[in-house]
């Protein structure tokens, strides 16, 4: 923009110079009064000859924009069918939470290697399951394929004996819980974050925030549970936008959570406190947590060590641990020989 402001400047210099060139050469020819007007009109078309060019310049890129969103809704794929009527499961589908992946197969695009190959395991209903290995194994996307985030390039998810990709998304997706890595708010109320849809009483909400210790927080506000909630939740600390996180999935009370890394940006005390709740809360539940601390995973009941796509290693913790080759064991050797290093260090190491 300085570079066009300048060779405008340029362009209008010039154009003031050929005015004024002209009224001297033509001296006497042309009345003094049409002279001076000449001059001023010049002199006025260096900003209007540089607001107008720059209002063109920037009307083209807001056309892109316009552009871009064309080709996005002509080419982009579609995600599934939100609701399926004749497929649809039951209300109170899953009752135990039981999971089965069967020879799964997932790539994000056509034409790329496949993340996930021929992944084939059993989860037992209410079963916590710790999942780790080294960044890039598909530890995140095993979970995107289990809200179908990505869809499936071969096998099968099952649920309950209920192959999900058979089934609407809406239906999938309000049946299961996540706690990401990254802690979501949004623009609102305290209670539309946790309730966005109104489902729940404020005894249920309250009830929640106890259990994840964020009762007295909410109840030193000066509107209390109608308190105003900034963009991504900006006047919350990250350790108490993750327990929000957690008192929403709480108060959904899914058969299946996953944890994506939850406590990975968060201080060890607060991750106490996440790992208490989803201990004493979430006990009825099929967990799946994606560890970032060994801590988490060593209180599962089986440990899924994943490497390049598949499935190397998948024992209780005990068993791993008694056994000096497995992986799992060679990242518990190395986390003694460290201080605050992650899981994914460890499995490099």
């Amino acid at each position: 923009m300085r570079w066009l402001a300048v060779r405008l400047d340029l362009i209008s210099i010039a154009l003031i110079t050929m005015v004024t060139l002209l009224i001297v050469l033509m001296h006497g020819q042309i009345p003094p009064a049409y002279a001076g007007l000449a001059i001023s009109y010049a002199v006025q078309l260096t900003g209007l000859f540089q607001f107008t060019i720059r209002l063109l310049v920037e009307s083209e890129a807001r056309f892109t924009s316009v552009e871009r969103i064309s080709h996005y809704i002509k080419n982009l794929e579609c995600e599934g069918i939100r609701h399926i009527p004749d497929s649809a499961p039951a209300l109170s589908w899953p009752q135990e939470g039981g999971i089965q992946f069967k020879d799964v197969e997932m790539r994000y695009r056509d034409n790329l290697p496949l993340v996930l190959k021929k992944l084939s395991f059993s989860i037992k209903p209410q079963e916590k399951i710790g999942i780790v290995g080294r960044t890039g194994s598909g530890k995140s996307s095993l979970g995107m394929t289990l809200f179908r985030l990505v869809e499936l390039a071969g096998g099968s998810i099952t649920i309950d004996g209920i192959n999900i990709a058979q089934i609407g998304l809406e239906d999938l997706r309000r049946k299961l819980s996540i706690i990401p890595q990254e802690p979501v708010l949004f623009i609102g109320t305290v209670r539309v974050n946790l309730d966005p849809s109104s489902q729940y009483s404020d005894a249920q909400i309250w009830e929640a925030l106890e259990k994840t210790h964020m009762k007295a927080s909410i109840a030193q506000l000066p509107e209390r549970l109608d308190s105003e909630v900034l963009e991504n939740g900006e006047n919350f600390s990250v350790g108490e936008r993750q327990l929000l996180c957690v008192a929403r999935a709480l108060l959904r009370s899914s058969k299946i959570l996953l944890l994506d890394e939850a406590t990975a940006a968060i201080d060890m005390e607060t991750d106490g406190l996440i790992q208490e709740t989803i201990s004493e809360s979430f006990c009825h539940c099929t967990t799946l947590v994606i560890a970032h601390r060994l801590n988490t995973v060593l209180s599962c009941d089986r440990i899924m060590v994943l490497d390049q796509g598949q499935v190397v290693e998948f024992d209780a913790p005990s068993a791993l641990l008694s056994d000096e080759n497995s992986r799992f064991c060679a990242m518990v050797n190395a986390a003694e020989g460290g201080t605050n290093k992650t899981v994914d260090g460890f499995a490099e190491q």
